[in-house]
């Protein structure tokens, strides 16, 4: 199992960051992906438990990721359903905890990859986006 885990202090407080990082239509705006829609609506909040969100990232591949758990704002649990890379049993939880005036935002996942022994390089490969992702999230939260 590979697992990643990154934690940070961001300026913006947590409902915000909630608001844009749930709203998945929305992640072609803020995230730096080149297209971003609902797939399937959540159960009983659209953007929540159950909902699927597409996105189609900068290099062209089509990402799916399934909302497996919804605690709003503090806690989203997801799982890809469709990706470029050779990965399984994938699940991604974001965690946004009050921090002052700011949030502790935790961000970890964990997979195995689907060709023995490559799971180092996916997580080289994906440690930087979720970086990306987290500075991208900061920047729109704190910028309305």
């Amino acid at each position: 199992m590979v697992k990643i885990e990154l934690v940070r202090r961001l300026a913006a407080p947590p409902q915000p960051l909630w608001d844009l990082f749930t709203d998945h239509a929305a992640w072609s705006q803020w995230a730096g992906y080149r297209e971003a829609w609902l797939v399937r609506e959540g159960e009983p909040e659209k953007n929540g438990r159950g909902a699927i969100r597409g996105m189609v990232a900068p290099n062209g591949a089509e990402i799916q990721e399934e909302i497996v758990e919804f605690e709003p704002p503090r806690r989203v649990t997801y799982t890809m359903i469709q990706s470029p890379l050779p990965i399984k049993d994938h699940l991604t939880e974001v965690l946004l905890e009050p921090d002052g005036d700011g949030t502790r935002l935790v961000w970890r996942c964990r997979f195995k990859s689907r060709i023995p022994g490559l799971g180092w390089i996916f997580r080289l490969m994906m440690t930087p986006v979720f970086k990306d992702l987290i500075a991208r999230l900061e920047k729109a939260a704190t910028a309305k």
